[in-house]
């Protein structure tokens, strides 16, 4: 992303898909899946989710898909203490206080749509010359354009960009990397889970697998992929296992879908984010029949004139 041609070319694509996002659906959808998707009369989660951030109300989803604001809505819910620690969020890179900050933490922007945009910063480990690469590359999270245009996430779109500062969690013994607990939430009812582990050091490849609430292992329901490798083996049940259902209900209550992401700590849930697009919908770790059965528990008619409005 250095060479000023292609960024040039990515802002133009960009702008047009934000122009024409029923039409950047249609076609991306087309790419991966040989087939146009059902918009207006949508059956599986794909569908679902895409029918409703073309169609619907997402302002709510705005402000809860910003990593600052969603705090409050947790805090509101009574569910503070899941919260990771923040050592502060910044609007400008030159207002970063670096030497004030731990030895290890992590970096996010704030309107991040998860294609890159959260590091670990070690400061042992830091030279010169990463110290300017990392000003460089907070300073484009900041200045992005049109951010989540490409998978057509209207989310991300008004969110002011800031760059938070936060606790870096530890990673359990026996793991390469945090144990993600993405709880599948709709009509606020808990469904199943989706568990990351094992994620590469640039964070695009990923071990996956597929659990019930009763922590069922079923990799029957996924598929590999580029980036996801489906797990042979199944994740230890979480000790916090009831804690993070009861934590998914609460959280997902006004909402026909929502992913609920969550961490494990040492005995103690952290919130991850709550995410609205997975993978902009156009999931395809799923299995079709996963996907049917998922995209049947979506009632859209329950959320009429609530948070779901259809245009």
């Amino acid at each position: 992303m250095k060479n000023p041609l292609r960024n040039s070319l990515m802002n133009i694509a960009q702008g047009i898909c934000a122009r024409f996002p029923v039409a950047t659906v249609r076609l991306r959808y087309l790419l991966r899946f040989g087939r146009l998707p059902n918009l207006r009369q949508p059956r599986d989660l794909n569908e679902k989710i895409l029918h409703l951030k073309l169609f619907s109300d997402t302002s709510q989803w705005t402000v809860l898909a910003d990593k600052l604001r969603v705090r409050d809505y947790v805090e509101a819910c009574g569910l503070g203490d899941i919260l990771v620690p923040i050592y502060g969020a910044w609007e400008r890179v030159e207002d970063i206080p670096f030497d004030q900050l731990p030895e290890r933490f992590m970096l996010k922007a704030n309107n991040g749509d998860g294609r890159g945009t959260n590091l670990m910063v070690d400061k042992a480990e830091m030279t010169a010359a990463d110290w300017q690469r990392l000003h460089e590359r907070l300073q484009r999270w900041l200045t992005a354009r049109h951010v989540g245009a490409l998978s057509a996430e209207p989310q991300y779109r008004d969110i002011p960009p800031r760059i938070v500062a936060e606790q870096l969690l530890p990673v359990s013994e026996g793991q390469r990397s945090l144990v993600d607990y993405k709880l599948w939430c709709f009509g606020g009812q808990p469904h199943s889970f989706l568990v990351c582990s094992n994620r590469s050091e640039n964070g695009y490849e990923v071990e996956g697998g597929s659990y019930d609430l009763e922590w069922n292992f079923r990799p029957q329901d996924m598929r590999s992929t580029a980036h996801m490798t489906v797990a042979t083996e199944p994740q230890p049940r979480p000790r916090c296992l009831s804690r993070m259902i009861e934590i998914g209900r609460t959280l997902s209550k006004p909402f026909p879908q929502v992913r609920v992401d969550l961490y494990e700590v040492d005995g103690k849930v952290y919130f991850g984010e709550l995410t609205f697009t997975s993978l902009g919908g156009m999931m395809n770790y799923y299995t079709d029949e996963c996907l049917q059965r998922m995209g049947e528990q979506v009632k859209f008619a329950e959320w009429n004139g609530r948070q779901y409005r259809q245009k």
